[in-house]
Parts: structure tokens; C-alpha cells; sequence
């Protein structure tokens, strides 16, 4: 059974950054694509960020240029650095397979969420 918990959250000021960290469990990690969806109050889940198993990666155009997804096979980790924070980059953050590289079309792959790390971005 997957497990997926992610960590590295906080509260930060605008301009200030935060690396985010998911461990994978009870799957072969290295052979998924992985993506980091965020989730806002009141608003859809959405894909900011994916990593193919190929370590080829994609963003959101809202991010680009200020977040960085990487990957550690070894660990069964993912990571998600993102600098130059905005407060409209305040969210829940959760990580998951997904089933593609294209962020506008991937899906995830788990019904199974880890329970996500919060990511508050306030003066």
C-alpha cells in the first residue's frame, strides 16, 4: 500500500523560500513520474510542478522560475524548493505520482494522499 508523506511547511514572507520534502513508501518509486499539487481554501487541486522517472521536469507557469522539483531514487524522496514566495502561493502542498509530464493534462495516479504540509506565505 502507497504512503506518501510529506513534510518542510511553514510560514514565510513574501520573497522568503521553504524546501518541501515527500517519502514515498510500499511502491518502486523510481520507476513513477512524480508531481506536486497544491491545494488553496476554496479552490481545486491543482499540478504546479512534475518530474518524469527520467528527471525531465515541467512547471505551472505561475512557478516557473521560482520553484525547483528534484528527486532522490535512493531515498524514495521528491522535493519541491521554492523560492520567491508569494502569498498567493499559500497552500496545502501534497505530492503523488502522476501518470504524465504534461502539467496541464496530468493526472495522479493514487486515490491515496498523503496529508499534505502547509505552506502559509503572510508578512
Amino acid at each position: 500500500q502507497v504512503q506518501l508523506v510529506e513534510s518542510g511547511g511553514g510560514l514565510v514572507q513574501p520573497g522568503g523560500s521553504l524546501r518541501l520534502s515527500c517519502r514515498a513508501s510500499g511502491i518502486i518509486f523510481g520507476i513513477y513520474h512524480m508531481g506536486w499539487f497544491r491545494q488553496a481554501p476554496g479552490k481545486q487541486r491543482e499540478l504546479v510542478a512534475g518530474i518524469t522517472n527520467g528527471r525531465n521536469t515541467n512547471y505551472v507557469d505561475s512557478v516557473k522560475g521560482r520553484f525547483t522539483i528534484s528527486r532522490d531514487n535512493a531515498k524514495n524522496t521528491v522535493y519541491l524548493q521554492m523560492n520567491s514566495l508569494k502569498p498567493e502561493d499559500t497552500a496545502v502542498y501534497y505530492c503523488n505520482a502522476v501518470n504524465s509530464n504534461q502539467i496541464a493534462t496530468a493526472k495522479p495516479v493514487f486515490g491515496s494522499w498523503g496529508q499534505g504540509t502547509q505552506v502559509t506565505v503572510s508578512s
